[in-house]
């Protein structure tokens, strides 16, 4: 392989140690890096927690600990290595300490205290700098943090289950179950790396959720979600099951909820999962505040046209109105299927 192929397959390699990060990092990025060495990855990182060290910085301790010598070598990062003091020191001086003589990032960061001045400070340490390698990848890997810093706003996931025919439940209301027991439990595994889990007041009533986290396999609980209601006029009861069960803490939102989103995502929350049900959904769709759907499809048919519908309020006059999704992904659990959307790609990213 050339140059180029083999610093492609070493971003490949940083890119899938970032996503370990998932769930253990936010409010920070993903971030995972590699050490090459005549084209061959010797040592490697990842952004293992919130407040720990950095990519940048393990991979470079990897290389220690194996008895090499990173002087001259090329690292391979997913984003541009940082250059202020937060929780940590900055990456690209740990790089330039280092004697790095070649680093390949995959984007630059958004985030305002960086935005470029990393790659400025190895530059003018003489480091050569290439920028721009698997930025695509990049950038979805990060979707969440880069809406974040540079909109103000957190990551919006629209979850619900659906039989084929697009009804969420019956004419009676009735719902248990429409998704099978794996998707079930992959619903619980996303709460588990969630920073917020929302629904709206109807569905508190009707449902009596806890919104907790209570996969088979608990070690997919990475973080506590904050339970959100959206609630303005004082529904919520008082004897709510979420209320009582000494959970995660309960915050109503009660006002406009654009600004109740930038008020959280101030609070460093990256991501909210929203459990609906169809109003909250319809107007959340409506405002433009949705990033992402994640849609479990069983393979049943109520075939009721009174049976309750995923999403409900939207302005829709004739097929030029609707709104349109990209498929991202398609993940098969038993008969069930999730399908993975993103809304007003790329303008949510």
């Amino acid at each position: 392989m050339n140059d180029a192929e083999l610093v492609s397959k070493a971003m490949e390699r940083a890119l899938a140690l970032a996503e370990r990060g998932r769930g253990r990092v936010e409010p920070n990025p993903m971030v995972g890096a590699v050490l090459l060495r005549d084209g061959d990855i010797v040592a490697e990182g990842y952004h293992e927690k919130c407040g720990e060290a950095h990519a940048e910085v393990n991979a470079l301790a990897d290389a220690k600990a194996k008895g090499i010598d990173p002087r001259g070598l090329t690292m391979c990062v997913t984003l541009e290595p940082c250059s202020h003091h937060g929780k940590t020191p900055p990456c690209a001086e740990a790089l330039i300490d280092a004697g790095i003589g070649r680093v390949v990032i995959a984007m630059q960061d958004p985030y305002h205290e960086v935005a470029g001045r990393g790659i400025a400070m190895l530059r003018d340490a003489g480091i050569e700098v290439e920028v721009g390698i698997k930025e695509a990848e990049a950038q979805r890997l990060n979707e969440a943090f880069i809406k974040r810093v540079t909109n103000g706003l957190p990551w919006v996931i629209v979850k619900w289950a659906q039989t084929l025919d697009g009804k969420t439940a019956t004419a009676t209301g009735h719902s248990q179950w429409i998704s099978n027991e794996a998707s079930r439990d992959r619903v619980h595994q996303i709460r588990g790396r969630m920073d917020a889990v929302m629904v709206g007041v109807g569905t508190a009533i009707t449902d009596n959720p806890s919104l907790t986290a209570r996969p088979a396999d608990t070690s997919h609980v990475l973080r506590t979600a904050r339970r959100l209601v959206v609630d303005r006029s004082g529904r919520l009861p008082a004897d709510a099951k979420m209320l009582l069960d000494n959970g995660p803490p309960v915050t109503v939102l009660k006002g406009d909820l654009r600004e109740e989103l930038k008020q959280l995502a101030g609070e460093g929350v990256t991501n909210i999962l929203v459990e609906g049900g169809a109003t909250l959904v319809g107007a959340m769709l409506q405002a433009n505040l949705v990033d992402q759907l994640l849609v479990f499809t069983a393979p049943k048919l109520v075939g009721d046209a009174a049976a309750l519908p995923a999403v409900q309020g939207l302005v829709c006059e004739t097929m030029d109105d609707a709104l349109e999704l990209s498929l991202i992904d398609v993940e098969r659990l038993g008969d069930d299927v999730l399908l993975d959307y993103r809304v007003n790609l790329p303008n949510n990213m």
